[in-house]
């Protein structure tokens, strides 16, 4: 069988959590989150990243993050969205859910910390989640989709490194 490629994503610089956004469902990127990003995305597209689908959680910040994505990359892949990813959720009811839905062989994940840094932890067999900074990706590769560390961490870049790829 071959590897799951799943490419782990932090969204984006949002705006910040307070009186102008009380729902934190609701919090958009800012534009400058969204402009750093997009240039991150190049990166990814000159560094040959490619993905067959595209999984986000159902908050904005992170529908936003993976709409970049998608416009970014020359497949322009589905993006759907994936109640398990959102923040709170365990690594186990992430990949339950994924599982499910039998995804393609190629899936970007975009989420949120800590709950991304839980999964590329559990992914890889570690007891200590993997940090991502916002904007963040990283590519694990997978026998199948369940916990217990069967996969192998390929990569983990995070956004300055990204953008540096796209000039």
């Amino acid at each position: 069988m071959a590897a799951i490629e799943l490419y782990l994503v932090r969204h984006a610089v949002a705006e910040t959590r307070g009186g102008r956004w009380p729902d934190d469902g609701l919090r958009p990127l800012t534009s400058p989150g969204t402009a750093r990003f997009t240039k991150a995305v190049a990166g990814l597209k000159a560094a040959g990243m490619e993905v067959d689908e595209i999984w986000t959680s159902p908050l904005v910040r992170a529908r936003q993050t993976a709409e970049l994505l998608q416009r970014g990359l020359a497949a322009r892949p589905r993006v759907r969205v994936l109640a398990a990813l959102g923040p709170g959720h365990s690594p186990a009811v992430v990949l339950a859910a994924l599982a499910r839905h039998r995804p393609a062989r190629r899936i970007a994940l975009v989420g949120h910390e800590p709950s991304l840094g839980n999964l590329a932890g559990e992914l890889l067999g570690t007891r200590q989640a993997v940090a991502f900074k916002k904007g963040a990706v990283c590519r694990i590769d997978a026998g199948q989709l369940r916990a217990g560390g069967s996969g192998a961490l390929i990569w983990l870049l995070p956004p300055r490194v990204l953008r540096a790829l796209g000039r």
